[in-house]
Formats: C-alpha cells, structure tokens, sequence
C-alpha cells in the first residue's frame, strides 16, 4: 500500500491530553512525530478545550515536555468562545466571566469589556472553567441570563482528567446554570463547531486531518465540520466504546498513535482487512489485532449484531483489544 496518512492532509489539527500527552508526560515518540510531521512542511495546530490557560501558558507547557510548540500553534475553547461573542455582539459590549483570567484576555482582545457582576449593560456571560469559581459568581450570571445576556459556554466537558481521577469540568458548571435559568448555552469547544472551524483557519489549510483520543469531543467534533479523523489508542476512549460509537462519532482511521500518520491511509482506514476475514457474524484470520479492529468498526458500523471468533488467533486479538468474551454486538 502507498500513500502515507500525513500525504493526504496539510495540516494537523491535534488534542492534548490523551493525544499528545497524558498528565505531565510526553507520550511516548510524540515529540519526534510532530518534529518530523514539520519537517515535512505540513502545518501543526494544538487544539484544546481548555479555556483556563492562555496560549502562551499551553506552549510553555509542551515545550517543558520535550514538544516544541508556539503561541500561535495554539487554539483554545477561551479563544472560540470570545470569538463567537465577537460575532454577536457590538465592540465595547460588556461581557460577564466565569473562568480565569485568561479567558477574560481573549475577551478584552477582540475588543469587548469584561466584568464579574451582572448590570443593566452586560449583554452576555461567557463561562470556563477556573478552579476558584464559587456560589457568587454564578450567582451573577445567573442574574445577568434571566435579564437576557446572551450565554456562551467554552465548552461542556462534564469532567477533567486529573492525577487524582477525574474532577468536575467545566460542563458540570454549565448544568448548574442550565438548572437555574433552564436555558442553553451557545457552545463554541468541541465537539461544536466554533473552536475547529477557527483552528482550520488559523492553520491556512485547506486539507485538514483531526487527530485525538476522544470519541465525543476531537472525532465528533472533526465531523461536524467536514475533516476526516485520525484515532489514536491512547487515551479516553477503547475497542469497546469505538464498536458501539454513533454515526457522528465514528472516525475514517485508526491509528495506535500520532505516528500512524506516517503509515498508508489505505492501512489505517476503517474497512475489510486481508487480514481478517468478517463472514456471516464470524470472525477468523490472523494479523495486527488493530486491523481487526478496523474491519470490525465497518462490520459493527454496517449493522453486524453478533460477531464472534470462529478460531483462537481471532480469539487472542479481540482479547489483546480488550474486547471480553467471544462474542461483540
């Protein structure tokens, strides 16, 4: 097979956490993927749905990890947000903030006011999360949306990956204004539109490819805006949650990680394998057990309820997949 991957695009747009690293670390033989991806003269964007961290502050966080990285390779859900509040509102508006005072910059940069307390002139509240957000703020917000302000949430992210498990994410800040107001947020983060369509744009490409770890946030969020998508096996999401993804969560390729854009498309794409044979719910063969996942997704995608293995080899590589018992769908 030809035709590596990377051929196929002329930028990468890639997630963070999960993708190009997990908590402090680097993982492994990333740094020198995206080094070589540049070397190649395909354009880099980090795109994240972390609205608490400026750009530069992202940067400095990938380059202490061995990732060289600049400002301008970055695109947050704080600079989507403040975006999409500059699509609506007159310059000069003043807008309420829930979050940190990064996501306050991105709002003062595109020419509005911020402010943390709800009066006759706020005309909307943008919200992301900051860990030291407490009961009077949203309070005030809660204020300023009952009298009409427009809402727009950076992101929705129910929780945030820590070394301490998950915790509550910005999405569960989110709910609790949702319970005050029984209103809903314009959402610019993942898996909406608003923070690839700016990520597309601020790489020039013409040609993009989505590369991330998250079925409901980086793969959805790459198909709402028409880019195919690249998963990569490690982070959130497993074989298991794959198989059973929705139509608008399931990814054209799937890659063991950020290297696999330097194998064959044909190779990585989601579809029958020479490998494995998929007949009649029965699965036999013997190969790279991410083949077999490949031909599984097209079989599971198709409408296949029952699929078992019909020999050991298929048994072994379902069980390397994590996939329990003899029997999927």
């Amino acid at each position: 097979m030809t035709g590596r991957l990377l051929d196929t695009c002329d930028a990468l747009l890639l997630d963070l956490d999960g993708t190009v690293y997990r908590g402090g670390q680097a993982i492994p033989g990333v740094p020198a993927s995206i080094d070589a991806v540049r070397a190649e003269g395909v354009a880099v964007r980090f795109v994240t749905n972390n609205a608490s961290r400026a750009p530069r502050v992202v940067a400095e966080h990938l380059t202490a990890m061995g990732i060289d990285a600049e400002p301008d390779e970055i695109s947050t859900s704080a600079q989507a947000g403040a975006l999409v509040l500059a699509e609506r509102l007159d310059p000069g508006r003043e807008v309420l903030i829930v979050g940190s005072p990064a996501l306050a910059d991105e709002v003062r940069a595109v020419g509005l006011t911020p402010t943390d307390h709800a009066g006759p002139d706020t005309a909307a509240v943008v919200q992301g999360l900051a860990q030291d957000i407490a009961y009077p703020l949203l309070a005030e917000a809660a204020v300023a949306l009952r009298a009409g302000a427009l809402w727009v949430a950076c992101n929705v992210d129910k929780t945030i990956p820590t070394e301490r498990g998950l915790l509550p994410g910005n999405g569960a800040l989110v709910a609790a204004l949702r319970a005050a107001t029984d209103l809903e947020p314009v959402v610019a983060g993942k898996p909406a539109a608003p923070l690839m369509e700016a990520a597309v744009k601020a790489a020039g490409a013409q040609s993009p490819l989505v590369v991330g770890d998250r079925l409901d946030t980086d793969i959805e969020g790459a198909l709402a805006v028409g880019v195919p998508a690249l998963f990569v096996m490690t982070g959130v999401d497993t074989p298991a949650s794959l198989l059973a993804a929705e139509p608008h969560r399931r990814p054209t390729h799937i890659a063991r990680d950020v290297a696999g854009v330097f194998r064959p498309a044909a190779e990585l794409a989601v579809g029958p394998k020479d490998t494995w044979t998929v007949r009649d719910g029965r699965v036999s063969g013997d190969g790279d057990p991410l083949d077999l996942l490949r031909a599984l997704c097209a079989a599971v995608w198709s409408g296949a309820t029952r699929i078992t293995a019909a020999d050991d080899a298929a048994d072994r590589a379902m069980t390397a997949l994590g996939i329990t018992g003899r029997e999927i769908g």
